[in-house]
């Protein structure tokens, strides 16, 4: 996590967030069953996922850049990282049947 901003790099770990947000854990959600972990870069409405979102989650070591796109240089492609695989699992696994299907609904 060497790539880390310089705002992660001045927060300290404790004050970091440990839980991703709605949309995050949404976004994370939707590389749980896709090869290699790889993570969309639209939603199902085939909007963008906004880039604070992917780059927060990749600050937070839960999403790693996976190869840079030669067509389309400033999008970034990424896959889960193992921690990011138990972040979206966990929260999905503690989330009650109708918070996930409301995250499911709105952000799948």
């Amino acid at each position: 996590m060497a790539d880390l901003s310089p705002t992660a790099h001045a927060l300290e770990p404790k004050r970091r967030r440990s839980r991703p947000t709605v949309t995050q854990l949404a976004w994370l959600r939707r590389g749980l069953n896709q090869a290699g972990g790889k993570l969309p870069l639209f939603d199902r409405y085939g909007q963008r996922y906004d880039s604070r979102t992917i780059r927060s989650c990749i600050e937070q070591g839960w999403a790693e850049p996976w190869f840079n796109n030669p067509t389309k240089p400033d999008w970034l492609i990424c896959k889960l990282t193992e921690a990011g695989k138990e972040v979206a699992g966990t929260a999905a696994e503690r989330a009650s049947p109708e918070i996930r299907e409301l995250v499911e609904d709105l952000f799948s």
